[in-house]
């Protein structure tokens, strides 16, 4: 495992960025409504980054070695989606659904390190957050599954600090959605972030407190709980991007980068 520290300047990086990425992501939740497409969100998500001085790590990202890498800005993961929908023109929201937006931004980017000096030397730096909306009046079950869910991150974000455990982590999570009748996908997870979009280490959201990898001063993780309102176990889709719940039923997403800090941590795009 390939564990990476990042030095106080590229934290100061991951922090500028995030907070950057984090006034965008506002935005982009603030214009799901209903009727408008899934495709207007990506091409919002970008316009937006853009001008926040970014560039969008999603977009043309190939991890997994599918067919074709991912073309959007943003992943827009509609009701049973649990995470990775690809954002189509043809995908209208409609009252009731459940949105999940899932956002990752290089900062500084190529553009902004041109146009300013004190930046051309400046190592860019990958963020990654995740929040997930209702549109217009929705269920009181999926109303339950989004606060939840939320709840949950606030959780694995308590227990983040140096000399605690990936399991503390998880084991808070977990505790939390399956409290309230909720499932935890397991074949997905959080992650290590910042030289890439996905790093070491691998972040789940279920666990045993005192279990796995040691967290150390310095590292950064993107903690990103899945809920699900049945089984936790998905599906993919033939686009090969898109997972599913298995049984058709709501997901929830929720994430935010954070630092490990030697008493505590730091919520990089909070």
């Amino acid at each position: 495992m390939n564990l990476s520290i990042k030095s106080k300047a590229e934290i100061k990086t991951l922090g500028e960025g995030g907070r950057r990425l984090a006034e965008v992501l506002r935005e982009v939740s603030q214009a799901v409504a209903s009727g408008v497409s899934a495709g207007e969100i990506d091409r919002l998500a970008e316009r937006l980054i853009r001008a926040a001085g970014g560039e969008p790590s999603f977009k043309g990202y190939n991890p997994y070695g599918a067919k074709t890498p991912y073309p959007a800005s943003i992943c827009v993961s509609v009701n049973d989606a649990v995470v990775h929908a690809i954002p189509p023109k043809t995908q209208i929201f409609q009252d009731g659904d459940v949105v999940s937006l899932d956002i990752g931004m290089w900062w500084p980017g190529k553009e902004l390190r041109i146009k300013n000096k004190e930046l051309s030397g400046v190592r860019p730096m990958a963020t990654d957050m995740a929040i997930t909306v209702g549109v217009g009046a929705i269920s009181k079950t999926a109303e339950k599954l989004i606060r939840v869910t939320r709840e949950s991150l606030d959780l694995g974000i308590k227990e983040v600090k140096a000399g605690a455990t990936i399991g503390d982590i998880g084991a808070a999570i977990q505790a939390h959605i399956e409290n309230h009748g909720f499932g935890v996908v397991r074949d997905l997870a959080g992650h290590g972030v910042g030289y890439k979009v996905h790093e070491d280490p691998f972040v789940p959201n279920f666990g045993e407190r005192g279990k796995g990898l040691v967290l150390k001063e310095g590292m950064v993780i993107a903690i990103e709980p899945m809920a699900t309102e049945g089984t936790w176990r998905v599906r993919l889709d033939p686009d090969e991007w898109t997972f599913r719940t298995a049984d058709g039923k709501l997901a929830a997403h929720f994430e935010h980068t954070v630092v490990v800090t030697k008493d505590g941590h730091q919520v990089i795009t909070g």
